[in-house]
Order: C-alpha cells, then structure tokens, then sequence
C-alpha cells in the first residue's frame, strides 16, 4: 500500500478517535476531538497532493479517498447534533433583535447526509455506464466551508478547556464565526448538490 493510500486508511482510524473523544466527557477531550479532526482534515489534503506528484494516483485511492472524506465529516456533523443534545446550549449573541446561537441542527445534518448519499448515487450509475464524474468546483467548495465550520464549532467547545489567557483571542468573534460558517456550509452543500445533479441530469433522466 502506497503512502497516499495509507494516509486514506488512517482517516478512517482517526474518525472513530475523534468519535470517541468528542463522545467522551473528560477535561482536555473537546481539544483531543478537535486535534484528531484538524489531523484527519490535513491527511486529506495530503494524500492527494502526494498521489498526483508523485504518480501514485490508484483505483484504491480513486475510491476510498472521497468515501473517506464523506464519512469524516458526516460523522462529525452527527456527532455535534449529539453533543448538542447532552451538553448545556451553546453561547448566545444577538445579531440585532435574533438571538442565534452556533448549534447544529438534525435538519442541517440531514441536508448534508442527503446531499452525499444522492451524489454518490449518481457516481456510482455513471460508473455503471462506463462513465466518469470528475468532481467539480462547487464541490471542492463545499468540502472546505464543511471543515472550516466544523473546526470553527470544535473550538467553540475547546477553548473552554484552555488557561485564560489562551481563550481571550477567541471569545469576542468566535460564537459568530461558527455561526455564519454552519450556515455558509449549509448553503453551499445544498447547492453544489443541486447544480451536480442538474448538471448530469442526463445520466439519471435516461433511465427514467
């Protein structure tokens, strides 16, 4: 197994550490979940850096690569509806008479996890019909507001756990980053979704 390849298996381990620690109640676990997550998100970027310069670009690689990314993030997003649920409520602040909070909602998740599914759907009846669906810029988009939102909810949690000096950098804009990303990601995944099917709607409509 080539270095790519095994970058693409170790995202799989490190998504049920970060399961387990962001699950886990002890005093450095909301850090532990969100280093485990930062590293599974850096291993995707990395392999396939690695892969197209080195020519190590496999079927293995081809497959289990963006398999390995959906199911990271996916179990993230489920994890923080579940967190959400145990956990006191995340902090408030007002965007003028709103009260809004970074929480996930099972809804956005839901959004999500459908979007995944119906494209991997449609890659897979393209496949059987000897056709290949390159992933396409929307895509590659939603792939980074997803992990950008999800490190941005992850330190929401963290940096409680750090010394006092270490939290005052975050604590005025923190809350609406998280905010604006969760629902920035939201957004982009619905439509990326959208326009990839309406895109390739021939591929589907032909067997209608």
């Amino acid at each position: 197994m080539n270095l790519p390849n095994k970058l693409t298996v170790s995202r799989f381990v490190m998504t049920a550490a970060f399961l387990w620690a962001v699950m886990s109640r002890s005093p450095l676990n909301d850090t532990l979940a969100l280093l485990l997550f930062g590293l599974a998100s850096l291993t995707d970027l990395l392999d396939g850096q690695i892969a197209r310069k080195r020519g190590l670009i496999t079927t293995f690689g081809i497959l289990m690569d963006p398999l390995a990314d959906k199911i990271l993030t996916c179990s993230a997003f489920i994890a923080l509806v579940e967190r959400n649920m145990l956990n006191l409520p995340p902090e408030l602040f007002h965007i003028g008479n709103y009260v809004a909070r970074p929480k996930v909602e099972a809804w956005m998740v839901a959004i999500i996890v459908a979007r995944e599914l119906a494209i991997t759907g449609m890659r897979l009846l393209a496949a059987s019909k000897h056709v290949v669906l390159a992933a396409e810029r929307y895509g590659k988009h939603k792939t980074i507001s997803q992990i950008v939102a999800i490190l941005a909810l992850l330190v929401l949690d963290a940096y409680r756990e750090w010394w006092p000096w270490l939290q005052i950098p975050f604590q005025p804009w923190l809350p609406w980053f998280a905010w604006a990303a969760l629902w920035v990601t939201v957004f982009l995944t619905a439509m990326s979704g959208v326009i990839y099917l309406w895109r390739n709607r021939a591929i589907y409509l032909s067997d209608a």
